[in-house]
């Protein structure tokens, strides 16, 4: 497959090229061809994409279609768009990314509104990954002290580096491990492992092909990962999750917290995972696709 087609002049024109990778992207199954083909010609000429659909018959340099054929070409393989092209959005941040670490989600955002709702003092970020969700937090509540924790020494490369690049740095602390010893969050958030093993056939080759298999994986339910969060807390307070306070506290600041990420149909089991750990109060939040997405609990 070519991923674009020459023009009279022998020239590539941005509408073949864009032409030529649709229907190339939609005969292998991907979900929103017309989209990747745009999104990653724009990565390709640095134009936006309302600019390359504007100017549909601007000629792509010889440097420009040979690229753009290889972006093309690994998006056929079912490579991430975000992999190819190197960035991910996530709220009012650009994040790079890579293989070690799963492409941030819009469902995610659900996470950084309850750090928004609750304006804690400190906040923990348990599986941090690309730094999504700590970053974001830092970004929009510049009062608010960070940390942010993973296994992987791979993810921790990829979010310090974001830190540095978004200028945060200095705001967000990464830690190896899940929970900081001796310390105490108002607030923690956690976007662990919870694909089931027995889902794991059924996910699109975006996911199982390329995006890290223990970022995923969470035993035959895919609660293994809350479970070994939450087991400390179930004889009682944990030290990690005292309330402390700040200049800018809310109503809701002095009850420790915590919001957790799920899968589809998990939502009962994770509440009362919850509960069994002393949250009293527990609230499950859907996400725009009206899946039971992030459960949130109260104490």
């Amino acid at each position: 497959m070519s991923a674009v087609a020459g023009t009279a002049s022998g020239a590539a024109a941005v509408r073949d090229a864009l032409g030529a990778a649709t229907a190339a992207l939609r005969a292998v199954g991907v979900g929103e061809p017309r989209l990747d083909a745009e999104v990653l010609l724009a990565a390709v000429t640095g134009r936006s994409r309302a600019t390359l659909i504007a100017d549909a018959g601007a000629p792509l340099g010889p440097a420009e279609t040979r690229l753009y054929g290889e972006f093309v070409r690994r998006r056929l393989r079912r490579e991430p768009v975000a992999y190819i092209v190197g960035t991910k959005g996530f709220r009012r941040i650009e994040l790079a990314v890579d293989s070690r670490v799963l492409v941030p989600r819009p469902e995610t955002e659900l996470l950084v509104e309850v750090a928004l709702e609750r304006r804690p003092g400190r906040v923990l970020d348990v599986g941090t990954g690309s730094g999504a969700i700590a970053l974001a937090v830092a970004e929009e509540l510049p009062g608010t002290e960070v940390v942010a924790t993973d296994t992987s020494p791979g993810a921790l490369e990829v979010a310090r580096a974001n830190a540095s690049r978004l200028g945060l740095a200095e705001r967000v602390r990464f830690e190896a491990g899940t929970v900081p010893a001796g310390e105490a969050f108002d607030l923690v958030l956690a976007n662990l492992p919870y694909v089931a093993e027995r889902d794991w056939a059924g996910l699109e080759p975006e996911v199982t092909r390329w995006e890290p298999r223990e970022a995923l994986l969470a035993g035959e339910d895919g609660l293994d990962a809350y479970r070994e969060l939450l087991a400390p807390l179930a004889d009682g307070p944990a030290e990690c999750l005292r309330p402390t306070f700040s200049d800018q506290a809310g109503p809701l600041d002095a009850a420790t917290a915590i919001a957790v990420e799920i899968g589809a149909g998990q939502a009962v089991e994770v509440a009362e995972l919850l509960r069994d750990a002393g949250f009293g109060t527990v609230e499950v939040r859907e996400d725009l696709a009206g899946i039971e997405r992030v459960v949130v609990g109260e104490r």
